[in-house]
């Protein structure tokens, strides 16, 4: 039987692209969101990206790089390119890394993601803002993002929402149980010291590590527990024993 006119074998085949969407909202934090990236791309993964309007403010804020649609590519490569740190040309960022990445406008309600049938794995907010975190637990679907979210949800994909603020009142804390009940996997943004980080950077990868973890992404953004103690502070040359000078002063 002939496919229909507007259906074709190479559509409906089992290589059909089926990226992962990452939603970038305006919470400050903008490094992981570049750590989860990076390892989605050295994982060979497809990416389809979703910036807010606020967290292209957030990007000039922190990094000083403008966001723009119609150079989104060259401005994500010096953006990927940065370090945690601000220094740039950081990390080697070829055109061809960039391959397999789609961006799509965060007003563009008609876009690819906005619809549950759109081919995705699923979706990770990061960083997310208190503000992005009510938009997606009560379904506002005010922008691309929070829609895309929407969609994720409805649809059984895993949704990993890597929240980034602090303190958090009640309000929010609801609105977190609520995402959890729905199916979400909740990631503060809490970096973790067990590893041996020495550098930002290295906490910053911790934090996108663990989101990757929870999409079940395979990456080597950090050192993992291994079951002994003082393993990290041998590995990265400190002695957790001892405290001398000026650090026996500062814990007094």
């Amino acid at each position: 039987m002939e496919p229909p006119h507007n259906v074709t074998s190479q559509h409906a085949g089992p290589d059909r692209r089926r990226p992962w969407i990452v939603g970038i909202s305006g919470a400050s934090g903008t490094p992981y969101a570049a750590s989860v990236l990076r390892g989605l791309l050295a994982a060979g993964e497809a990416v389809d990206l979703v910036v807010s309007r606020a967290a292209r403010l957030t990007l000039l804020d922190e990094t000083g790089i403008s966001f723009r649609d119609a150079h989104w590519r060259t401005d994500l490569r010096e953006w990927l390119a940065r370090g945690a740190d601000g220094k740039p040309d950081t990390f080697p960022v070829s055109e061809a890394d960039l391959a397999d990445v789609r961006h799509w406008p965060a007003g563009d309600l008609a876009a690819g993601p906005s619809s549950g049938s759109y081919p995705a794995r699923g979706m990770l907010i990061v960083p997310a803002s208190t503000a992005c975190v009510a938009g997606v637990a009560l379904g506002l679907s005010k922008d691309l993002l929070q829609r895309t979210a929407s969609v994720t949800l409805k649809e059984r994909r895993p949704l990993v929402v890597a929240v980034r603020e602090t303190p958090l009142n009640g309000q929010t804390l609801k609105h977190l149980v609520a995402l959890d009940e729905a199916g979400a996997v909740v990631l503060p943004a809490s970096p973790a010291f067990y590893a041996g980080a020495t550098h930002i950077q290295d906490l910053v990868d911790f934090v996108a590590g663990r989101a990757l973890d929870a999409a079940g992404v395979p990456h080597g953004l950090y050192r993992r527990w291994e079951g002994e103690l003082g393993g990290a502070a041998r590995r990265s040359g400190r002695d957790g024993g001892t405290a001398t000078g000026g650090e026996a002063d500062r814990a007094q």
